[in-house]
């Protein structure tokens, strides 16, 4: 039997809190239900259900059709990785979205929440691009934008082994293998680095349709974080730079909408990861643990 779940609004835009209507766990909530809610709101913030890991490693493969990674972080399920970015404020973005590795769904579990701080930050594409000017629009509609940067050998092999299906050893991975990888990627481009390294450029819209539906979503990472890696240059297609003008009122309007997933121990969230960016609050009190974990899922039939 699923697990009932009954929805009420979270936060001032479509977000939806989702909690139990009846008996049942995490693991319970019928998938096809969950991604429906998913499309609708763009993230949901599941509360009451006594979720633990392994329902909620059982939630994210229920829905998933596969799962991928952080390559800069390590496991703790067959799903999830621990969050870690230092202490400071992290900037919206998606996660994997400098790269041509996006997810479409970003999940996160509390299993501790702070004290104080250390809020996830979500902000609805949808509702950026509508506020955004009709010249901030225009331009970023005129031309993609590009990443480019550099990934060490070990980061590139550990996901390359995941895309893979962890059917080989990430050392007995080849370049080649990720190259052609990245080959069935449009506006990708790898280059092998003498040692052993790979830099990446890698171009997409800044605003473009989700894994739900055409609408344009101002969904991206032009102000996202670096932590783990090379902070990425981001230029438009013509190699110009997003003009400072542009950048603060991207800034500007996306802190206006920016929301506050507040964690409560037991929490688990999902974020449709083509058009929510998420961020983070600076932590406050180090004391908190929460997990990640990244998957795609099926687009819905046109």
């Amino acid at each position: 039997m699923s697990t009932a779940v009954q929805t009420t609004p979270y936060g001032t835009g479509s977000g939806l809190l989702v909690q139990p209507a009846g008996p049942g766990g995490l693991d319970g909530i019928d998938p096809k239900e969950l991604r429906d809610l998913i499309a609708q709101a763009g993230f949901l913030l599941l509360r009451g259900f006594g979720a633990d890991m392994d329902a909620f490693t059982a939630l994210v493969q229920n829905t998933s059709t596969s799962t991928t990674l952080d390559p800069a972080r390590d496991f703790y399920s067959e799903v999830a990785q621990k969050v870690d970015a230092g202490f400071d404020e992290v900037g919206l973005h998606t996660e994997n979205g400098n790269s041509p590795f996006r997810s479409h769904l970003a999940w996160f579990f509390c299993e501790k929440a702070a004290s104080s701080g250390s809020q996830t930050t979500v902000c609805d594409g949808y509702r950026v691009w509508d506020a955004l000017s009709d010249q901030a629009r225009t331009a970023f509609a005129a031309q993609d934008i590009v990443y480019s940067r550099y990934v060490g050998e070990p980061q590139w092999r550990a996901m390359a082994h995941h895309l893979l299906g962890r059917t080989k050893p990430a050392d007995q991975i080849q370049v080649s293998e990720l190259l052609a990888l990245a080959g069935q990627l449009p506006g990708t481009e790898i280059t092998p680095q003498d040692d052993g390294g790979v830099r990446y450029s890698f171009r997409t819209p800044a605003a473009g349709p989700t894994v739900f539906g055409p609408r344009p979503s101002f969904a991206n990472s032009i102000l996202g974080p670096s932590f783990n890696y090379e902070k990425p240059t981001i230029t438009f297609a013509d190699t110009t730079e997003l003009p400072a003008p542009l950048l603060a009122e991207v800034e500007e309007v996306t802190a206006r909408l920016t929301e506050n997933l507040d964690w409560q121990d037991g929490d688990a969230a999902v974020i449709d990861n083509t058009r929510v960016m998420h961020g983070r609050r600076a932590i406050t009190d180090p004391d908190r643990t929460i997990y990640n974990a990244l998957s795609y899922i099926e687009a819905p039939a046109a």
